[in-house]
């Protein structure tokens, strides 16, 4: 008898199994591994994660799962059926919503209004700033720990840029921990329209329609809310999002800028390059010379108001190996990290076919991630500060949507209720 047809091709599955499982295998590992190491070689209360180990509830824990049931119920078939804008502010509006429940899940204090308000954070140095001119011209001068005026960590630890927003706040009337951490999760929830919108144009409408509820139920949501690089994330993400729909001066402004709220979102140029370079229209060197010229703009403005990034990239490393990066072991955490960010992304990537256009955006930021982790200047708590580079691997949307936009759920869901988060 002749061998029975098959319905269709065979789904390679296989290989995609096997990527679960060793992101899987990689986050067991980096468990394990992290509570046998002696505290001191890690520096993190529950590696690979700069977390506590804390069971608990807490106000948001209903409207979080109420938000991801809606969004893995109703998110797949909504993205699909409405029209692309109000697709897009759904998108935005269940980001929001995800991001601000899991918040509240550590409690309206602990978890957002007093988030950014700690002696680490930026809003403690802002009622010290009288004179911003002053401030940015001996900005790199108090860098340094272990002098009477040195910045708190998470100044000194940055270019000028994310003080600036704060001090922005501040200065408009929007003072105290609730508005800067409120104004950081709506920044932060524009990677919700910011990656879709990029994706349309550097793949297809319908790539980006599947990748949007994938995006607005980030399982980084968890640090999103309430951190500084949840709003890292969004400019940047806004940034590429201009480049790949053809405002090229626009998008190298929102990118230089960029670079003056992390020194490690420098590496974002490698997904900028891809969206230039990779483009379906084909590469436009006017607009690639426009996007450089207003980067550059942004450069020229901050050296001559009196800050010059490479200065004060040069010590903030020094500053980096004053601390805990120092003991903190490189063998362990260069590979720890990755399982880190696998926290952050979920497991969903991992099961998608690697193929298309999306490939390239998922590898373009990869490829970011790896020379972060190998420069050792990112042992540890990369969950999120690697938040603008993660974002942008779950563009990889796998085929039983619903089933895996549950499994990212779940994974931020049991972060956030299983351990207190840092920062």
């Amino acid at each position: 008898m002749p061998p029975r047809p098959r319905d269709g091709p065979r789904r390679p599955y296989g290989g995609r199994v096997l990527r679960v499982l060793a992101a899987v295998a990689l986050v067991a590992a980096a468990v394990v591994v992290g509570a046998l190491l002696p505290d001191d070689r890690v520096h993190a209360p529950a590696p690979p994660l700069f977390a506590h180990w804390l069971p608990h509830v807490g106000i948001g824990t209903p409207m979080a799962v109420l938000v991801a049931l809606s969004a893995v119920v109703w998110g797949p078939g909504l993205a699909g059926r409405l029209s692309w804008r109000v697709a897009l502010g759904a998108g935005y509006a269940t980001a929001v919503a995800w991001t601000f429940s899991l918040a509240l899940v550590d409690g309206w204090e602990r978890g957002f209004a007093g988030r950014l308000t700690t002696e680490h954070e930026y809003l403690h140095e802002v009622p010290g700033v009288t004179d911003v001119g002053a401030m940015l011209r001996g900005f790199s001068s108090r860098i340094l720990d272990y002098q009477p005026d040195s910045w708190t960590t998470h100044v000194s630890a940055h270019p000028p840029g994310a003080f600036l927003v704060f001090i922005g706040l501040d200065r408009v009337g929007l003072a105290g921990g609730a508005w800067a951490s409120a104004f950081v999760v709506l920044v932060g929830a524009l990677t919700a329209v910011a990656v879709p919108v990029t994706v349309r144009a550097h793949v297809s409408e319908e790539h980006a329609r599947a990748v949007l509820p994938f995006v607005a139920l980030f399982p980084g949501a968890v640090w999103m809310g309430v951190s500084g690089d949840g709003l890292f994330a969004g400019v940047a993400a806004c940034g590429i999002a201009l480049l790949a729909t053809r405002h090229g001066l626009a998008g190298g402004v929102v990118l230089g800028f960029a670079v003056f709220l992390s020194y490690g979102l420098v590496l974002i140029g490698v997904l900028a390059l891809v969206v230039l370079l990779f483009h379906p229209s084909g590469r436009d060197w006017r607009r690639i010379g426009v996007a450089v010229l207003g980067a550059s703009a942004v450069v020229a403005v901050f050296a001559v108001l009196g800050f010059w990034w490479l200065d004060g990239y040069h010590l903030v490393v020094e500053r980096y190996y004053q601390g805990i990066a120092t003991p903190r072991a490189y063998g362990y955490w260069v590979w720890a990290d990755l399982a880190a960010a696998v926290f952050a992304c979920g497991l969903a990537p991992f099961a998608a076919r690697w193929r298309g256009g999306a490939v390239t955006l998922a590898a373009a930021a990869a490829v970011a991630i790896l020379a972060a982790d190998l420069s050792g200047l990112s042992k540890a708590e990369v969950e999120r500060i690697w938040l603008p580079f993660t974002v942008w691997l779950v563009v990889l949307v796998p085929d039983r949507r619903r089933t895996w936009l549950a499994a990212q759920a779940v994974t931020a869901l049991a972060v956030n209720h299983l351990l207190l988060t840092n920062w």
